[in-house]
């Protein structure tokens, strides 16, 4: 009966041992998860933007989703489990918000459009006027935030008509986020794409041809935490982005600071 009390002591130390084991990993076990799902054009900065932010708060374990904002959205509005979306047009946060699902969205950033051709531009596009000069023009679809901007920037009247009829006459693709907009660009498949300028400076295997500023647009990008977002990681990764060190994170991929160069 000793013996058989004696190896029922030591089973029982060995059980405390090891419960005091998975309390020790505890804390990682309980990591909080925060989904945020962004637009396309934002993957470098908002990757950049997670470090930053788990630095701050190593409790927080961001998960990050990225494609067209019209995907996103469409998810988020079939019940996707997401905390932040940020958006790279308006209108697709102003439904969400209209359908209570995002409360309190903030502008956060900023862009603008550019042309991009291959390094080797076979089509010799050397500025915007050129542009008709493509035998392959890539565009974003008419849903997509890109897209919607380029049609903006086409239709503004500051071009001649007769340009535009030659660009439109040009466009052999329209894609569902920018990065496929890009890619036909760096894989040679395509002579010639329009993107966001932050999209063109990110990329060693494209060019850059401006727009003149008289006929480009203004991108606005907006973040808001999900009604149904749980606890208050999402509030705070949404002040991280609007901070000075967010702020300064967004400018070093490109995109123009919000309150800067307002039209």
């Amino acid at each position: 009966m000793h013996h058989n009390s004696a190896l029922h002591l030591l089973w029982l130390l060995a059980a405390l041992v090891a419960l005091a084991g998975c309390r020790d990993d505890a804390p990682e076990a309980t990591r909080g998860e925060l989904v945020v799902f962004a637009a396309s054009s934002l993957t470098e900065a908002f990757q950049e933007l997670e470090r930053g932010f788990e630095r701050e708060h190593p409790e927080v374990d961001v998960r990050l989703t990225f494609a067209g904002s019209q995907v996103l959205r469409l998810q988020i509005e079939q019940g996707a489990a997401a905390d932040v979306f940020a958006s790279a047009n308006e209108d697709h946060m102003r439904a969400l918000v209209a359908a209570g699902r995002v409360a309190e969205p903030r502008r956060f950033a900023m862009n603008e459009l550019v042309v991009i051709v291959p390094r080797d531009n076979p089509a010799k596009i050397a500025r915007f006027a050129d542009l008709a000069r493509a035998s392959r023009l890539v565009i974003g679809a008419d849903t997509v935030p890109v897209g919607v901007y380029t049609q903006r920037m086409l239709s503004g009247g500051g071009l001649d008509p007769a340009f535009v009829r030659a660009v439109r006459q040009k466009v052999v693709s329209k894609e569902s986020n920018v990065r496929l907009v890009r890619a036909k660009v760096a894989l040679g498949e395509a002579d010639a794409a329009i993107v966001y300028r932050t999209d063109g400076v990110a990329s060693e295997e494209v060019r850059v041809v401006p727009l003149p500023e008289a006929v480009n647009v203004r991108a606005s990008y907006w973040i808001g935490p999900l009604t149904e977002a749980r606890g208050e990681s999402a509030a705070r990764f949404v002040a991280y982005t609007l901070s000075a060190e967010g702020q300064r994170v967004l400018a070093r991929h490109g995109f123009v600071r919000e309150g800067d160069r307002e039209r």
